[in-house]
């Protein structure tokens, strides 16, 4: 175009600079304006309406401000698409208060704010949490400027801070205005009450989406058959399997996906590969993801060579594995033992460009100590704070747990007393850990200190802690002290576990007259029972 004579109008190169910015190549667009101003073709304002864009997506909105100034500059007026543009350049940075300012002062220059210019600030707001701003927003519009995309960003929000009642209400506001919902809507609304078991009301927005003749979407299935699968209703999957079926709806991969999960989450491993090939013979292309949750089932259930068969037939499928996919591995060899497969793994994983993560480490770490390779977990350990890894508490309490449970409680209580130091904070975890470690080794006056300083610090110990100190002080005849702690975690509204009961019963048989330990025995909601 540049080198016809004698140059074409610059409308048509505008036509050609928006489908190219439209593919969002943006810094072309950008290079291309440049060329045909050089080329002695003048941009008129909807070419530097383009450029605006293509900065704002470039995340250059301080470069589209200079552009509206050149427009102001050469006498064009900039319409309203340039003015919400500048707006969503902002919105995109998360200048949200300059993308509120923009909008007030473009009303003040008599420019008034359209659907559009609110819809997208309300957007932004939405996505940083901030809601009740965006309800704000919305009543001081007029009614007019109300639609359906409005009111779905704020019933959307609404759900996923959980406040679903509100966004039901917000429902109801906008069908008594005679804006209709859609599906996206729906979606949002029944995932929302998914996620609070509320089916009724499921049921109730289903039915209400058939009567106005609103096709749900695969992602409408999608939610129900994730849902109820982790509800563990796999009749209601198959159930919804069926009406998707009926509607001509095809299952996508993360329809496969989510029952395939589902199915491992109940160990059903036979019918989670049946899900899975036929989700290949429906011409449905299975993701990294759909191998790493069937790989991570067979590792849950001990059939690491299973998991390792998947493993490399994704390799040959020319699906890469990622970083979850090799963790999820690693760990299985672990758990049965295999520690030799699993660190071949690691190799395999670094030499394919796949870098290890600080879960990739948790994972070795947490192997070497259940197969009681401490030295080697310490050496590994050791590499890790040589490579300058970024070690987090978890790292450490593995590691704490594994030198208690080997009876190196000098190196555990050693490892605990630096998390300061690092700028780590213990967590409720790490304190359970060491606490178990003390009172194994008798030290039973430093798990109580110990114990004191968890509230002191701000973590609140939990059924788990509470567990494990009674066990300790219960194994060495310590009933005061037991009598003490039990009273604690009932008023805490905690429960003993099984170990716990089997102690406590067995101290009491051959402690017949200890009728202080019979009285608070009494008040344990005991789960073994």
């Amino acid at each position: 175009m540049l080198h016809i004579h004698p140059l074409p109008f610059i409308v048509d190169f505008n036509q050609l600079l928006t489908a190219i910015a439209r593919m969002k190549h943006h810094s072309t667009v950008i290079t291309l304006i440049k060329e045909i101003e050089m080329s002695g073709v003048a941009p008129n304002v909807y070419t530097l309406g383009i450029l605006i864009n293509c900065f704002c997506h470039s995340n250059r909105v301080d470069f589209s401000f200079s552009i509206l100034a050149r427009i102001l500059k050469l006498g064009f007026q900039p319409n309203c698409i340039i003015l919400n543009t500048l707006v969503k350049g902002l919105c995109l940075q998360g200048k949200i208060v300059e993308a509120v300012k923009l909008a007030n002062k473009i009303e003040k220059i008599g420019y008034k704010p359209n659907s559009v210019t609110y819809g997208t600030i309300m957007n932004c707001l939405c996505k940083i949490g901030k809601t009740s701003e965006a309800i704000g927003l919305l009543r001081k519009m007029e009614e007019g400027n109300l639609n359906v995309v409005m009111y779905n960003t704020i019933i959307d929000s609404l759900c996923k801070d959980r406040l679903v009642t509100e966004a039901l209400n917000f429902l109801s506001e906008m069908k008594n205005r005679g804006i209709q919902p859609n599906v996206f809507t729906y979606n949002s609304l029944i995932q929302g009450l998914c996620n609070f078991g509320r089916w009724k009301e499921v049921t109730k927005l289903w039915t209400e989406m058939v009567e106005r003749k609103i096709m749900p979407s695969v992602n409408t299935f999608n939610i129900l058959v994730d849902t109820f699968g982790k509800e563990g209703m796999l009749k209601e999957v198959k159930e919804v399997f069926d009406v998707m079926i009926q509607r001509g709806i095809e299952p996508d991969t993360i329809t496969y996906n989510s029952l395939i999960d589902n199915y491992c989450l109940q160990n059903r491993m036979d019918e989670a590969f049946k899900a899975f090939n036929t989700m290949v013979e429906k011409g449905c292309s299975p993701s990294v993801v759909s191998y790493s949750i069937l790989i991570h089932g067979y590792c849950k259930n001990r059939k690491v060579d299973e998991a390792l068969s998947l493993f490399l037939e994704m390799s040959n499928n020319g699906i890469i594995p990622n970083v979850v996919t090799y963790n999820t591995l690693m760990g299985g060899f672990c758990r049965v033992g295999r520690l030799n497969n699993a660190f071949e793994l690691l190799h395999e994983m670094q030499g394919c460009g796949q870098h290890p993560n600080c879960q990739t480490y948790a994972i070795l770490l947490d192997g070497l100590c259940k197969n009681l390779r401490f030295e080697e977990a310490m050496t590994l350990f050791h590499e890790m704070e040589d490579k300058k890894l970024d070690l987090n508490i978890v790292s450490y309490t593995i590691l704490i747990d594994g030198m208690c449970n080997a009876g190196k409680l000098t190196t555990a209580r050693e490892l605990f007393n630096t998390l300061p130091t690092k700028g780590l904070q213990p967590n409720v975890r790490t304190y359970t850990k060491m606490i178990k470690g003390l009172c194994k080794e008798g030290l039973l006056k430093e798990a109580r200190v110990l114990f004191e300083q968890m509230e002191e610090n701000g973590c609140s110990p939990d059924h788990f802690t509470y567990n494990t100190i009674i066990q300790g002080f219960l194994q060495h005849n310590e009933t005061s002290w037991v009598v003490k702690y039990i009273k604690m975690m009932v008023d805490k509204g905690f429960s003993a576990n099984a170990t716990t009961a089997t102690i406590l019963i067995n101290l009491l048989s051959t402690n017949q007259g200890d009728k202080t330990l019979q009285d608070f025995f009494s008040k344990i909601c005991v789960k073994a029972f």
